[in-house]
């Protein structure tokens, strides 16, 4: 804006503001880049622009609201500008997608528990990559920083290339790690970046950045937001742990190219998406494995904290194995609450006593919610919930699940039972779309 011409009550609020006269700028320099970036709608970008023009304008000279259509607005143009400049799969893509889904279909006829784990294996383009971390100066520390000397493997010349981009990227308490590799085939390493962001889901970022010259930079197809000074490590490839999912990311090669081969699990299925790593990520080749689990609950049931086994009675464990019955093998139920009680209630019930008898209960984002099912035990109906970590499974405990049992009083004590699942792979999906994680990937159910 200039603030010599400024006539309105909103411009003149504006420039007497430094954040707006900021933020203006930061949304002036994101609608040309969208209009560089999608020259045939430019017409309709302009027509949207008057109209949040109008609205703006709306707001007279009230910082508050000018500050709220200029952060709205921000985003939305932010969002289109990274759309229109995310990567988009071409041939070769779909011919690695399918390749990928021959390699798993093919290695499920060796192991049905770990076709995925199997083909990644045999794919992996980890060979001639160097990884290093940032360091703390005393193991006591809480703070660590990017090393001061030139880590094993690291070449002079890839050091000078480190020193001079400013990539320390750690999260909290400076936790990051780094890895040297060849993404793009021109000879050079390039250099992933896994910053531990930490929050209540304890989750990290992995980001990219390739060897341009003497230094390591935001690839150019990357938007104006990677290539900020203050953002060296580029843009976000992709995150893990995120909202407490089960989530995995692998280099592997296909079609001679590299791909960040980046998983997002849950009960039932596994999610592989082909990200290009030097690319902003839009949509992408993506293989769907699904499962099917063959559950039960052990007479044998061990104390987590304690270690105390205790062997269930003969009619516990047969209502345990009927309430396990009613759950799909493959899916997550719907989520929502059902048409009917789980539990007969009673006709006295009070408005805010009946949800008990519906579902076991509010979820939480760090276990996921499998299913709700009536359990018949000598004292009367419960209310059981198979509760798993997003698909969690391994060779020596199979798929790591609970079933918690409750009685509908509202003082009911909450029972522990451990549930053993071993899965097989049983389908297998491609398509080409948005990359879902967390709690978006429910939908994908």
């Amino acid at each position: 804006m200039n603030c010599s011409q400024a006539r309105s009550a909103s411009e003149k609020a504006i420039c007497a503001d430094a954040d707006l006269v900021r933020l203006d700028a930061d949304l002036a320099a994101a609608y040309a880049a969208l209009g560089r970036a999608k020259p045939d709608t430019r017409d309709a970008l302009r027509q949207s622009q008057r109209d949040w023009l109008a609205r703006r304008n709306a707001c007279a000279a009230d910082a508050a609201c000018l500050r709220w259509q200029y952060e709205l607005r921000l985003d939305a143009l932010q969002g289109q500008l990274r759309r229109a400049q995310a990567y988009r799969p071409d041939g070769t893509d779909l011919q690695a997608l399918e390749d990928f889904r021959r390699a798993v279909e093919a290695a499920a006829s060796q192991d049905a528990a770990f076709p995925l784990e199997t083909a990644l294996k045999a794919l992996s383009a980890s060979g001639g990559t160097t990884s290093f971390s940032n360091v703390r100066d005393k193991e006591d520390d809480i703070e660590a920083h990017f090393p001061t000397a030139r880590p094993t493997g690291v070449s002079e010349d890839e050091w000078r290339a480190l020193l001079a981009s400013d990539v320390d990227s750690g999260g909290e308490n400076g936790v990051a790690s780094y890895t040297l590799i060849d993404l793009d085939g021109d000879g050079l390493r390039d250099l992933a970046i896994d910053s531990y962001v930490g929050g209540t889901g304890l989750f990290s970022e992995i980001s990219t950045l390739r060897r341009i010259g003497a230094r390591f930079g935001a690839p150019s197809g990357q938007s104006a937001e990677a290539n900020r000074a203050d953002a060296p490590s580029g843009a976000t490839l992709y995150s893990l742990n995120d909202r407490g999912a089960n989530q995995a990311g692998e280099w592997i090669r296909l079609r001679g190219r590299v791909y960040a081969a980046y998983r997002s699990s849950r009960y039932g299925m596994d999610s592989v998406y082909l990200l290009h790593p030097l690319a902003e990520v839009g949509d992408a080749p993506t293989l769907t494995v699904r499962y099917r689990y063959d559950l039960s609950v052990p007479r044998q049931q061990k104390n987590e904290t304690t270690g105390a086994v205790r062997a269930l009675d003969e009619a516990l464990h047969a209502a345990l194995t009927r309430a396990l019955a009613q759950i799909d093998p493959e899916r997550v139920a719907t989520p929502g609450e059902p048409a009917k009680p789980l539990c007969p209630m009673p006709a006295n019930t009070k408005e805010d006593e009946r949800s008990q008898y519906y579902s076991f209960g509010p979820g939480h984002y760090a276990y996921e919610t499998v299913a709700d099912v009536a359990v018949q035990l000598r004292s009367g109906c419960a209310i059981a919930r198979l509760a798993d970590w997003f698909g969690g499974y391994s060779a020596k405990d199979g798929l790591y699940a609970q079933l918690w049992v409750r009685g509908t009083a509202d003082d009911a004590r909450t029972d522990t039972y451990n549930v053993h699942g071993v899965r097989r792979a049983v389908r297998y999906g491609t398509a080409v779309g948005p990359v879902a994680t967390g709690d978006d990937a429910q939908g994908a159910q």
